[in-house]
């Protein structure tokens, strides 16, 4: 789960998330623009009618394969009767709904919904008041997404600045004559482990089998200061090589030399930007 960030919407701050590629609203934040002191009810009002509990079981079925559609009946049958209520936490322990979230804590607790469902539910408190929240919510994703945009680009200059500079020099001093392609390939891949192990501590392989779970390399994980820094060894050990120093001694120099870089990267104001 990624950390809360808020949105200001007719002078209410609302809070959201991501998780599991989802957009997640505070359902509670925006219940205060019709009452501030009881969101809880407020909630619950609207989950009792019949057209909301039909929202939320069609949104589960679309999006949930483990939803429990015979819970979801059950509620259905009885929504809209005077004896009827309905809280997130019971909708979400009986159905197994993943729509809605129920945080506790004193920063960032209360009831969250996916942007899908949260719109619907901020129509119901106000059209204008939705009109508004996807309004900032829109403005809050579009920045989010020039910041991806800018942080790949940045990742991916950084991975190449260098990049021929260093296999130059593998090719040059490390890769004898006559070697097939297979062979340089399996050369080049010790001299990127080299660098991984200098600056992460650990080969490609090694960090795969510590997640397993994960897409991609090691390398797509690096935050920009780490790039910044791997971009710097590729040029040092590229100098080492040609000085013809063995791979262990290249190995001890550039892990002193990027223990002292992360230190120095780390905080840099001029890095902050870039992230």
């Amino acid at each position: 789960m990624k950390k809360l960030k808020k949105i200001e919407v007719k002078g209410l701050a609302i809070i959201t998330f991501e998780k599991n590629t989802f957009d997640f609203i505070s359902l509670t934040d925006i219940a205060k623009y019709k009452d501030s002191e009881r969101t809880n009810y407020v909630i619950q009002n609207w989950m009792r009618t019949r057209s909301t509990v039909e929202f939320l079981g069609l949104w589960e079925k679309l999006h949930n394969q483990n939803f429990n559609s015979i819970e979801f009946d059950a509620f259905r049958n009885e929504s809209g009767s005077n004896s009827f209520s309905l809280t997130p936490q019971r909708w979400i322990e009986k159905t197994n709904a993943v729509g809605l979230v129920s945080k506790a804590g004193r920063y960032g607790g209360g009831t969250y919904a996916h942007k899908d469902i949260a719109f619907e539910f901020a129509s119901w408190i106000s059209s204008e008041f939705k009109l508004y929240l996807i309004k900032e919510f829109q403005r809050l994703k579009e920045e989010e997404n020039e910041r991806l945009a800018l942080g790949w680009d940045v990742r991916r200059t950084l991975t190449k600045i260098n990049y021929r500079i260093h296999t130059d020099a593998i090719k040059e001093h490390l890769i004898p004559a006559r070697l097939s392609k297979e062979q340089a390939n399996i050369i080049f891949a010790s001299e990127a482990d080299l660098l991984n192990t200098a600056l992460f501590g650990m080969t490609a392989k090694q960090w795969r089998e510590q997640n397993s779970k994960k897409e991609g390399n090691i390398r797509d994980y690096a935050d920009v200061s780490q790039l910044v820094c791997l971009a710097n060894l590729e040029t040092l050990n590229a100098e080492f090589i040609r000085q013809g120093l063995s791979a262990s001694e290249r190995l001890l120099r550039l892990n002193e030399i990027a223990i002292i870089q992360m230190r120095s990267l780390l905080g840099n104001s001029g890095i902050k930007k870039l992230k």
